[in-house]
């Protein structure tokens, strides 16, 4: 294969957050040949929905956890000679650079994709590419994101896809209403 797109998404929360997948997440995803869920998914009913799209890999984020969803903590994949590493990300503090770098020399990847912090985020750091597709749901202080990661010939390109707008409910202003 000479060219790879893959949809990178993390941090879902459905139904607790949110009943079901936005229509821009599955529009994003379309023509993807992989999608990569970073864990969070927080119902197995996401990777169903997602799998009508493409084949989906998904690791277990600590809300998964804690609802008895059981996926592995880390996966490996390969794509064009390049070495991808799925984790959830639960570093302290959050999408601490360090520690995600750390991970990614344990696991032996090329590019480490993460989610848990709801902030999306493209870093090269060390020889390795982080990555955060953010939140579709419920992003922190960030737009509602998923990335399209695409690989060609060891060539990598990483876009940010914008689902909607910011969202934080500690930033809505509107509930003080005034005069």
């Amino acid at each position: 294969m000479k060219n790879m797109l893959i949809g990178l998404i993390s941090d879902t929360h459905i139904p607790d957050r949110a009943r079901i997948l936005p229509q821009k997440v599955l529009d994003a995803f379309s023509n993807v040949d992989l999608i990569i869920h970073a864990g969070d998914l927080t119902s197995p009913k996401v990777l169903d929905e997602l799998e009508e799209i493409a084949p989906v890999m998904a690791v277990q984020g600590n809300m998964d956890r804690a609802n008895g969803i059981d996926l592995p903590k880390a996966k490996v994949i390969e794509a064009e000679d390049l070495k991808i590493g799925v984790i959830h990300g639960e570093v302290y503090p959050r999408a601490d650079s360090d520690q995600l770098l750390y991970l990614a020399k344990e696991l032996d990847v090329d590019i480490l994709v993460s989610g848990h912090s709801h902030q999306p985020k493209i870093e090269q750091k060390d020889g390795v590419l982080l990555l955060n597709p953010g939140s579709p749901i419920v992003p922190r202080l960030a737009d509602r994101t998923v990335m399209l990661l695409e690989i060609n010939n060891k060539e990598v390109g990483v876009e940010v896809v914008k689902i909607g707008s910011p969202v934080c409910s500690a930033l809505d202003f509107d509930q003080y209403k005034r005069d």
